[in-house]
């Protein structure tokens, strides 16, 4: 019989927001394999998932979550972290592989699957969809994301400050991850292009030290890797106006 890997999307930190596909998921699986950057640290993936299943059958594999400059660092890890769930996919029947958000928006667990599908071939990889940080965000700060026919546009910021002017500067809302360590260039990037005054940000939602605020108060002060934008689009004419 074929062993499975499947990518659960345990939403952006609050437990509540696990769907029941997911929690079944995670409880089927033999094993569920959190990805953390240091053996020793628990991460927001894997207090999610403490909220339904036990301790013993959560495993820790070290990924390079953050390292975006040294390649040859980040191929050794994601081979490395590889091999261990492969090793874990010979020995059992099934593997859930636990996600913050979804695990086909930026996850880390699409390069697993990738390296997985060439490890132990015959592998059956399905995933899970979870609920997205931009729409907890929405739900929490009262922002719309789209209307009638506005387009939506989803940028990380690590890609540079560039593509989130050229976001900014089309139609529809715009959102942004990843942008924590960019948050001056970013606040800038809004008044240039005129979307400050009804952008809001968000960090850490759902969990104790949440922080929903206007993107106006955006300072040069630090803020977490994983905050989130909403940019909503421009809205004129009343209800329905962009039908």
């Amino acid at each position: 019989m074929s062993s499975r890997l499947v990518g659960v999307g345990v939403g952006p930190g609050d437990p509540e927001l696990v769907t029941v596909k997911g929690v079944n998921a995670l409880r089927e699986a033999d094993v569920v394999v959190v990805p953390v950057m240091d053996s020793g640290e628990r991460g927001r993936a894997e207090a999610t998932v403490l909220h339904y299943v036990p301790e013993d059958k959560v495993v820790r594999v070290v990924f390079a979550l953050n390292e975006r400059s040294d390649r040859t660092r980040r191929e050794a890890a994601w081979d490395a972290a590889g091999e261990r769930v492969a090793e874990l996919l010979r020995r059992h029947t099934s593997v859930a592989f636990a996600t913050i958000g979804d695990p086909n928006v930026y996850s880390t667990f699409t390069y697993l699957a990738q390296t997985i599908v060439e490890l132990v071939p015959g592998t059956v990889v399905s995933t899970v969809p979870g609920i997205t940080a931009m729409q907890d965000l929405a739900a929490r700060s009262g922002a719309v994301l789209t209307e009638g026919t506005e387009p939506l546009t989803l940028v990380p910021v690590t890609a540079g400050t560039a593509v989130l002017k050229d976001a900014l500067a089309g139609p529809g809302t715009v959102v942004a991850y990843k942008f924590g360590r960019q948050a001056q260039e970013v606040a800038e990037a809004l008044r240039e292009t005129g979307r400050l005054a009804d952008a809001v940000w968000g960090s850490a939602l759902g969990l104790p030290e949440e922080s929903v605020r206007p993107a106006a108060e955006l300072d040069e002060t630090p803020l977490p890797y994983l905050s989130t934008l909403i940019a909503p689009a421009r809205r004129e004419g009343g209800r329905g106006g962009k039908l």
